[in-house]
């Protein structure tokens, strides 16, 4: 890259950044500020799915059940004993990450559709232990107790804003990770495993072992975002928290912008949550369940005719210039 393309980018990182930073200061209302915190945090979780999916190739649709994780720990000790949110957010990773172990080495023994599938059982087991687990709640879910506004409480109650600069710094550092993780030798043993398992096999990289890492990580960062979103609304339970239809919102947001990309997640959470939300919100009431007619849609459109989702067609463009 010349020193003109480098300061150009540089320069457009910097003007985004600002924009990011302005935003709750120029649009303060609860409804723009609340639209960019979902789409903040699906491209969070979109971002996290995609270090298992899109780097290693391992399609999962059980993910809800790291969000319900990090969700459910946090609240609990939250509720139970009083533990800051934050330090459960690290329990609810912990969490997390045994059972991303726990579901991951059988599974991974499993290959294609039958991965898929086992995914979905074990996210359907999970969340029907937690709508019959009394202790948690059962069917009725968690309300976490209102508390003074603070950072440290993790509760904001006069304004959205802080949860909105919460969400933006907790996308930040994902993006990272996945930045680092694209261009570190994990990065390069991922899409082996990925575009030839037998190859890299071959090679030395043991494929169960890796899977596994791109699984820890990729349900540590959900596991998080499961935390964040029980303090935004300050109820769970086992439909919002646990259901299939968010693990496919999870796999839906990076196959629309382009698995195995950093940009691609953050395009499809652009581009899908105002859709799903304008759907729900305001065309809910005369057809029910339009938004997931939405999403069958779009997954249809993008397997027949752009498999490399809005980022592929991005690549095919820069070529053609």
């Amino acid at each position: 890259m010349n020193r003109r393309g480098l300061m150009l980018k540089v320069g457009g990182g910097v003007v985004l950044a600002g924009l990011l930073v302005a935003f709750p200061l120029v649009f303060q209302k609860p409804f723009p500020q609340r639209m960019m915190i979902l789409i903040f945090m699906y491209a969070m979780l979109g971002e996290a799915w995609n270090i298992l999916g899109g780097y290693a190739g391992q399609v999962s649709l059980g993910h809800a059940v790291f969000f319900g994780l990090g969700a459910y720990t946090s609240s609990f000790l939250f509720i139970r004993w009083g533990i800051s949110p934050w330090l459960g957010m690290v329990a609810g990773i912990l969490v997390a990450t045994i059972a991303s172990i726990l579901i991951g080495y059988p599974c991974f023994r499993l290959a294609g559709h039958y991965f898929v599938i086992a995914t979905i059982a074990a996210g359907e087991i999970v969340a029907i232990l937690f709508l019959n687990w009394k202790l948690m709640g059962g069917a009725i879910g968690l309300f976490l107790p209102l508390l003074e506004e603070s950072f440290l409480n993790f509760e904001f109650h006069s304004s959205k804003a802080p949860y909105y600069y919460v969400i933006l710094g907790m996308l930040v550092i994902t993006v990272f990770i996945a930045w680092w993780i694209e261009r570190s030798k994990l990065g390069y043993y991922f899409r082996a495993i990925k575009n030839d398992p037998d190859a890299a096999r071959s090679l030395g990289i043991d494929l169960t072992r890796y899977k596994l890492i791109a699984m820890v990580i990729s349900a540590a960062l959900t596991a998080a975002a499961g935390t964040f979103y029980a303090q935004y609304v300050l109820f769970i339970d086992p439909s919002t928290v646990l259901p299939l239809m968010l693990s496919v919102q999870m796999c839906l947001i990076p196959v629309l912008g382009g698995t195995g990309t950093i940009a691609g997640p953050i395009i499809g959470a652009i581009i899908l949550i105002p859709m799903a939300e304008y759907t729900r919100v305001h065309l809910a009431g005369k057809v029910s369940g339009l938004h997931l007619f939405v999403y069958g849609l779009l997954i249809m459109l993008i397997a027949a005719f752009q498999p490399a989702g809005l980022m592929g067609l991005v690549q095919r463009w820069r070529r053609r210039g």
